[in-house]
């Protein structure tokens, strides 16, 4: 991954936005003074293809956070730079330790769905249950990705795989 613009994040960001310490990732506080680490960790192994990464949103303080839009443009704004500098594949799997990853799921849709340049990608989200629990996955890829019908395609059948029950005989 190429790395990001500290600057052009802070230019569309309605929160100061800092480099973290480990590589990738980035963290500011909200108004409530929620301390939230955002970033991107390699994941060639979830769709077994190069360049491929997950986007981690962690509230690192776990402190209640308000419906804030300024969270939501600040995220935004991490996600454009990261696709402005790289025209690689992001993952986002929501996080089941709470139970709230439905709710995670429906947030993370709406954001990108306020997202000026939305068209320009290829949006995919799918649910997965295993035992009793459901996960969501979401893809996002640019349309101008070169490989753009094979990572969709190995998002589809990955889900696939996930989702079906093994047979035993």
């Amino acid at each position: 991954m190429k790395a990001l613009s500290i600057e052009n994040i802070n230019k569309k960001s309605p929160y100061i936005v800092r480099e973290a310490t480990e590589k990738g990732f980035f963290e500011f506080f909200t108004d409530s003074n929620v301390h939230y680490s955002v970033g991107f960790m390699l994941d060639e192994e979830t769709l077994r293809l190069k360049d491929c990464y997950e986007l981690i949103i962690a509230n690192v303080n776990n402190q209640k956070s308000p419906n804030d839009a300024k969270l939501r443009d600040t995220v935004i704004a991490i996600v454009d730079e990261f696709f402005r500098t790289n025209n690689s594949t992001m993952l986002y799997i929501c996080e089941t330790g709470d139970g709230k990853q439905a709710m995670r799921n429906r947030l993370f849709q709406f954001w990108f769905s306020t997202y000026c340049k939305k068209n320009a990608f290829t949006f995919m989200s799918s649910s997965i249950e295993d035992d009793g629990v459901i996960n969501y996955a979401t893809l996002v890829v640019r349309n101008d990705n070169p490989n753009l019908s094979n990572i969709i395609n190995a998002f589809t059948s990955t889900i696939q795989l996930l989702s079906s029950k093994p047979e035993w005989n």
